[in-house]
């Protein structure tokens, strides 16, 4: 039985992709089977491993309207063992297309219903909104993870997007869990990025993953190569920090 783990932030540029996709893959590496489903329509997750999204007929867009399942969505990936659901710039037409259906919190969920046995892990790499979109994905998942960049910002609108996921607990999905909040774009040399991984983890104690993800150069490079950073350049910071993260996410689902 797969375990859906939803990455989500409705702030951009906190890593959210970054994570989605290096996650995905150093599970992969790890020898876990991996579906990674891109749920931006900006689709970033899906050419940072190597999709042209222009080319993309079927993707999240088709199987959230069940107009195609996901098995007939899935496209293999330059990653060892990670298979992707891309996505396309037309997936910001369903949130609309959706808003009068029945259920429509529960698209995202009923498709994944048919695939979810076949994976160890399914990524969802979501949207930077509380939307529709995302509301599908934290619906759909066992856990979300919820990256959180080492800047001054960094904890303006984590109490909100904490709340949607009670909401959503109340209403949507009582099993959803918070597998972790994950520190992101740490700068060893900067003061700020010291005090917010203090404060963080003198708030969120035990919620906080262990792992922190260093900035990196080599992490921003990758994606424009099509390739994970485990592709890119195993060897570097970012390689290492995603492949901690990773065996600390199986350690932790270790039944």
């Amino acid at each position: 039985m797969g375990k859906i783990i939803a990455i989500a932030n409705q702030k951009g540029g906190v890593g959210k992709t970054t994570t989605s996709v290096n996650l995905a893959a150093s599970l992969g590496v790890l020898e876990k089977k991996v579906l990674l489903i891109d749920a931006d329509p900006q689709a970033n997750a899906s050419s940072g491993l190597g999709i042209d999204v222009e080319t993309v007929e079927i993707g999240t867009y088709q199987i959230l309207e069940h107009s195609n399942t996901p098995k007939e969505a899935v496209i293999t990936c330059s990653a060892p063992n990670v298979d992707v659901i891309p996505a396309h710039i037309d997936l910001v037409a369903i949130e609309i297309e959706l808003v009068d259906k029945e259920n429509r919190e529960y698209m995202l969920k009923k498709a994944l219903e048919s695939v979810k046995d076949e994976y160890d892990y399914i990524i969802i790499d979501c949207a930077p909104s509380l939307g529709l979109l995302t509301l599908n994905a934290l619906t759909a998942a066992d856990s979300v993870v919820i990256p959180i960049q080492c800047e001054y910002f960094a904890l303006e609108g984590l109490g909100k997007l904490l709340n949607t996921i009670k909401s959503i607990q109340k209403i949507h999905n009582p099993e959803l869990d918070i597998e972790g909040l994950l520190l992101t774009m740490y700068d060893s040399r900067l003061r700020l990025s010291n005090q917010v991984v203090e404060e963080v983890q003198k708030h969120f104690n035990d919620m906080v993953f262990e792992t922190i993800i260093q900035r990196n150069v080599k992490l921003s490079e990758a994606p424009s190569f099509g390739e994970s950073i485990i592709n890119y350049d195993a060897t570097s910071k970012g390689a290492t920090n995603y492949l901690h993260l990773a065996q600390e996410i199986i350690k932790k689902n270790i039944q």
